[in-house]
């Protein structure tokens, strides 16, 4: 009984520092914001080595290809007496080279005689921002919580750069459009007489310069990241907070404990899983198709947003068609579709006070594509606004990003489907994908 006693408040205590490094981690682009790369690296390192026990911790990024890289290199005191920076980083570079991309993948390396394991994690989606590599001569490193808050805190990290390059690159850009806008008004006024032309070359040009700014300045691929990850992310810090207040009840709730920290490493996972695919999405390559029930998957989603929902006051009406054949597709990146619906449903009833606010998700059989729905009963949209609703960049949503539905699109057309959004004749809207029917369900189910 004692050592039962003794062995739960050992997991009590590793869940709790678990949650608090997250929550820590999370925290960190608060700090970086406006934030030059190398200060980005260095508070990224301190704060590690002050809530992992590590012997040393080293990052190296570039940012483009142009640039020498940058690095940083943390080691703990009694590491550190033994081995210095300069032997540390010169075997880290015999082991992973000049460029960050080349970085091998065996974990165990040299230094000075004694054997370190070492934990790489790569940032960016290709891994071409750079890496953090994590060492330790500790037994069994690293433990799986530990290598939760390392991916975490390279995701954080690469965002965090990405939105520093941005910044870094918006400047620069903004710098050559006033240049280029006052020379080319110069050029104006010497060489054009007729003035009402001169006006309209001006602004022809500050027009197609403001595009290049924005093409330039801002990158796709970046931004959904953030977009789609923003999700799962928020359930992790949810999961965190209520794991710490079942901790710190009395007794602690460790069953519960238990449970939320299962959620949080699951939304960790699933924000891994959620960057790889749109990695494959944006770079073209093969998806991961399988046959989807996408009741089954639907529900899932359900599942997962059902809390948001109760706390929006929103009614969701399910009316799933029985015996639905399965579609081809990637189902984590099917999902996030029918998460980005739902969500954007509940988005557009947020001022809604004077009738219900109440979604209906349906599935259906329509010739040989199954297809499923969200309406609700929101603000609706106007034409104007339909012809724009699926391009990038364009929102309604003073918070938004103009991303989910353009991603959402290019998700389902990967799968050979559309998706589209219709008036509803009463009040809100209605948005819907289709996608053939998997090849061979479909006759399989009349037989049956």
């Amino acid at each position: 009984m004692q050592q039962q006693l003794t062995d739960h408040t050992t997991e009590v205590k590793r869940l709790q520092r678990c949650m608090n490094d997250l929550v820590s981690v999370l925290a960190l682009p608060a700090v970086w914001s406006v934030s030059e790369p190398s200060r980005i690296l260095d508070t990224l390192l301190d704060a590690l080595m002050g809530i992992l026990d590590l012997d040393f911790l080293y990052a190296r990024v570039r940012l483009n290809s142009h640039e020498v890289p940058i690095d940083a290199l943390r080691t703990a005191p009694l590491f550190g007496a033994s081995h210095s920076q300069q032997e540390i980083g010169r075997a880290l570079n015999r082991g992973f080279g000049e460029d960050p991309q080349q970085g091998s993948e065996e974990v165990l390396r040299k230094l000075g005689g004694g054997e370190v394991s070492v934990f790489p994690v790569r940032m960016g989606i290709e891994g071409d921002l750079g890496l953090i590599l994590a060492g330790s001569q500790r037994a069994g490193f690293p433990e799986q919580t530990e290598s939760l808050v390392l991916s975490v805190a390279a995701n954080q990290a690469a965002i965090g750069l990405q939105q520093a390059l941005r910044l870094d690159e918006q400047k620069r850009v903004s710098i050559e459009l006033d240049r280029r806008v006052a020379e080319r008004t110069r050029e104006l006024a010497e060489t054009m007489h007729d003035w009402k032309q001169a006006q309209e070359e001006l602004r022809d040009t500050q027009a197609e310069l403001a595009r290049m700014m924005r093409a330039t300045t801002i990158g796709l691929l970046t931004a959904s990241i953030a977009h789609e990850v923003n999700q799962p992310l928020s359930g992790i810090v949810t999961n965190a907070s209520t794991c710490l207040r079942m901790l710190k009840s009395n007794p602690p709730n460790i069953d519960g404990a238990l449970e939320t920290a299962q959620r949080t490493i699951r939304d960790g996972n699933r924000a891994s899983e959620v960057i790889a695919r749109l990695r494959t999405l944006f770079s073209k390559k093969q998806i991961d198709v399988e046959p989807i029930d996408l009741n089954e998957a639907a529900r899932e989603v359900i599942a997962l947003l059902s809390g948001e929902l109760q706390r929006n006051n929103v009614i969701l009406k399910q009316e799933f068609c029985d015996r639905l054949p399965t579609v081809n597709g990637d189902r984590v990146q099917l999902q996030q579709v029918i998460l980005n619906l739902l969500r954007n449903a509940s988005d557009a009833m947020s001022a809604i006070e004077d009738r219900p606010r109440q979604i209906v998700l349906r599935t259906d059989l329509v010739g040989e594509n199954v297809c499923l729905s969200v309406q609700d009963s929101g603000v609706g949209f106007t034409p104007e606004v339909a012809g724009k609703m699926f391009e990038s960049f364009y929102t309604t949503k003073p918070d938004g990003m103009g991303l989910g539905l353009s991603v959402s699109r290019s998700i389902i057309e990967a799968s050979h489907g559309r998706l589209w959004a219709t008036a509803n004749d009463g009040p809100g809207a209605t948005f819907a994908f289709s996608i053939p029917c998997e090849h061979g369900s479909r006759s399989q189910e009349g037989t049956e």
